[in-house]
């Protein structure tokens, strides 16, 4: 893909007190692909997202989205810059309706016009949230409230959207049915995907490029297909 580079980290070093999460980590998203993070918990995949969305300081290192450095903005500023995050379990506001979570993604828009369009979109991906548009979100099912989530962080507009572990939790029907939206999302609204998920199989079946991590480092990166058919790939993340 000969596409210019959206987002890139540069040498990221990313510490917990002590304890070193990322440990020299580069790695890039072009305009317009789905990326994969994958590997097991602890790995370093979610502390990838949270030093690109300023929620962690790194020790060292550069992050650039769109040209810009990313690193030392406040989480704030990031998100006006076009990167939304769909954070790990979901993250709802049970007592809301639907109708209310979603317009909560929609804080930093002025353009109510735009808004109720961006509104009807995700209705119209989501069909299952317009059923239930009117409901309190913590009355839906766990595929349901991700569907949600991730219609919410759409409501921002992003150039990039972050997921973190979207299938964790979920009935295997739904996971096909996120699948097939993220690819959608995508593809037709021209987003640029960074996806970190255990789910290693279904990651690199709907990723165009992929990056293995192994305590803190890239172990492994290339084309997702590529990588399913890898035997270092089958036997370390894909269970043989």
């Amino acid at each position: 893909m000969n596409n210019p580079t959206l987002l890139s980290l540069k040498q990221v070093e990313l510490y917990y007190d002590h304890v070193y999460a990322l440990k020299g980590v580069s790695l890039e998203v072009k305009q317009g692909e789905t990326v994969a993070l994958i590997g097991a918990n602890g790995a370093g995949k979610s502390s990838i997202l949270r030093a690109i969305t300023g929620l962690r300081k790194l020790r060292s290192g550069e992050i650039y989205y769109d040209g810009q450095r990313l690193d030392g903005k406040r989480p704030d500023e990031i998100v006006e810059l076009g990167i939304s995050m769909v954070p790990e379990g979901r993250r709802v506001f049970p007592y809301m309706s639907i109708k209310d979570n979603l317009l909560m993604g929609a804080f930093t828009r002025t353009n109510k016009a735009e808004i109720a369009d961006s509104l009807e979109r995700i209705l119209t991906r989501f069909p299952r949230l317009k059923e239930r548009y009117h409901q309190q979100a913590g009355t839906l099912s766990g595929g349901e409230q991700q569907m949600m989530v991730i219609g919410r962080a759409l409501m921002a507009k992003p150039r990039l959207l972050l997921l973190d572990e979207p299938s964790l939790g979920i009935a295997p029907k739904l996971v096909q049915e996120i699948a097939r939206s993220i690819i959608a999302i995508n593809q037709e609204e021209q987003v640029s995907v960074l996806l970190v998920e255990q789910n290693s199989r279904m990651a690199l079946r709907i990723s165009q490029r992929a990056y293995a991590l192994s305590i803190g480092e890239i172990a492994l990166s290339g084309d997702s297909e590529a990588m399913l058919n890898d035997e270092r790939v089958k036997q370390l993340y894909l269970g043989g």
